[in-house]
């Protein structure tokens, strides 16, 4: 049987005494990849929704948001805490007063116990860093980086748009005050091989706080799909993802809380891989290696 790997579940319960759910929001941001400020076309596999796709509604104020996304999970959740995340786009690319209002609207509201935020670690200022210390103080912050990997081959084709020092930088100043890292990575991409994925968990381990590993999905709209659909890159199978998968809980240290083993692709978009779309499945096939 494979290492014992920490859970986000068990990780929550142990802090906070109780499951808390994720409430996935959109402060109607953008980002630097698309504004023109480092490009204009956004990540090779970003979509329309920013990989925001299962956040409520940008038109709405997030307490709104919040109160919709507490009616959908109601069934699930009786007197539940909650962490409101802001998922969609690049959650700190605004003026501070504005992000300030944002994030202080949200943990204003009941039950809402820790604050999370998605972004990009060349959108982490001074000006930003102090606001995120400040929020800190009220409720437990994560910050959450959408690193993907630490190859810079890689990182050109996909077009992120930064150097990898530029995230070693961001985890050392998000530390300095106090937040939680978790690191995004995506399993699959174009061009590399098993032991560059390996290579991009192993690196990441020795600073984040948490890891969250995705599979590479293909989704209608983006550059990806043209890339897919002219025979240039190839999906993984559900036995290479998990093969890679399996690998990788086996280097992921316990100090490091692991968020996530896959993802979801908005089932109206996804491309490929088409057996991504059964998560139940793809969660099941995995938890079945693992015991292996």
């Amino acid at each position: 049987m494979l290492p014992y790997y920490y859970s986000v579940s068990e990780y929550l319960k142990d802090t906070y005494g109780k499951k808390l759910y994720k409430l996935s929001l959109s402060g109607n941001m953008t980002c630097p990849n698309r504004d023109g400020t480092v490009g204009t076309d956004g990540c090779i596999f970003c979509s329309k929704g920013g990989s925001g796709d299962f956040a409520e509604s940008r038109e709405k104020s997030i307490s709104e948001q919040i109160a919709d996304g507490k009616k959908r999970v109601s069934k699930k959740i009786k007197d539940g805490k909650y962490i409101a995340y802001f998922q969609a786009f690049t959650n700190t690319y605004a003026p501070v007063d504005r992000l300030r209002e944002l994030y202080t609207e949200a943990i204003s509201q009941p039950d809402i116990a820790a604050l999370s935020i998605g972004t990009r670690p060349d959108c982490l200022g001074e000006d930003v860093l102090a606001l995120l210390d400040e929020m800190n103080k009220r409720v437990p912050v994560f910050v959450e980086l959408g690193l993907q990997t630490i190859h810079e081959d890689t990182a050109r084709y996909i077009r992120r748009g930064y150097d990898l020092s530029v995230y070693d930088k961001a985890v050392a100043d998000l530390h300095k005050i106090g937040v939680n890292v978790v690191t995004h990575l995506i399993i699959g991409l174009p061009g590399e091989s098993k032991e560059d994925m390996l290579r991009s968990v192993e690196y990441v381990c020795k600073m984040t706080d948490g890891i969250k590993l995705q599979l590479l999905h293909i989704l209608r709209g983006t550059d990806l799909e043209s890339e897919y659909t002219s025979g240039k890159i190839k999906e993984l199978t559900l036995e290479e993802y998990t093969d890679i998968i399996k690998s990788c809980v086996k280097i992921i240290p316990k100090s490091v809380v692991v968020h996530r083993l896959t993802g979801d692709g908005a089932k109206k978009d996804l491309i490929a891989p088409m057996w991504s779309a059964d998560k139940k499945n793809v969660l099941n096939t995995i938890n079945r290696a693992l015991q292996e």
